[in-house]
């Protein structure tokens, strides 16, 4: 049957792709990890938001100044 040499054909490329990604994470160093770079889009978030809820805190006392309280 030609199923044993395909299933170990795909099972040795699948070990070979995952041995080249460990290495190449392995490479990269202590300096980043995977957990700390899904996190990277969040942080640009929530400069945005911090920013903009500062503006809104400036306009709201504004609108609050001594004639409209």
């Amino acid at each position: 049957m030609p199923v044993v040499p395909l299933t170990l054909t795909i099972s040795l490329c699948l070990v070979f792709t995952f041995i080249v990604f460990f290495l190449r994470e392995h490479a990269r160093g202590r300096m980043s990890s995977a957990e700390r770079d899904s996190l990277l889009p969040l942080a640009e978030e929530g400069r945005r938001v911090g920013g903009a809820a500062s503006v809104r805190t400036t306009s709201s006392s504004r609108e609050d100044g001594p004639g409209r309280a």
